[in-house]
């Protein structure tokens, strides 16, 4: 009987088994919780969308009617006139709310200008607009 106690054949094999149940266990949790994270994320990504109604050209500024069609609120935080960066009034938008973003610019009349607006969370939507005469 002392013998069979002291044995330790069987314990090196329950011990690695263990072990790899121990490794597999954290390695899905981590796993789990990765993708429960990147998931969150393209969803609100996905769920974000808006669009310009109209564009007017205002002394000294730009006027863009953007409307929020999408399952999140949207904050912008740029807004590109021909490539360049330039200052705007900052607006967040509710879900199916609308509202002017007034881009300070000086245009001129009859002149082709591309606007790129681009919200927090990355999506954008650009498109060429012509200047009153």
């Amino acid at each position: 009987m002392k013998k069979l106690l002291r044995s330790k054949k069987a314990i090196t094999p329950v011990l690695s088994n263990v072990l790899m149940m121990l490794i597999a266990v954290a390695g899905m949790s981590i796993a789990i919780t990765a993708t429960y994270v990147i998931s969150g994320n393209l969803r609100d990504i996905m769920g974000e969308r808006f669009m310009v109604e109209d564009v007017w050209f205002r002394t000294s500024t730009i006027a863009i009617y953007v409307r929020n069609t999408g399952k999140v609120t949207i904050s912008f935080t740029a807004v590109y006139v021909n490539y360049t960066s330039q200052s705007f009034t900052a607006l967040e938008l509710d879900v199916a709310s609308h509202g002017w973003l007034n881009v300070t610019y000086s245009w001129n009349p009859s002149s082709l200008y591309h606007i790129n607006i681009v919200s927090s969370r990355g999506t954008k939507v650009a498109d060429q607009y012509m200047s009153p005469a």
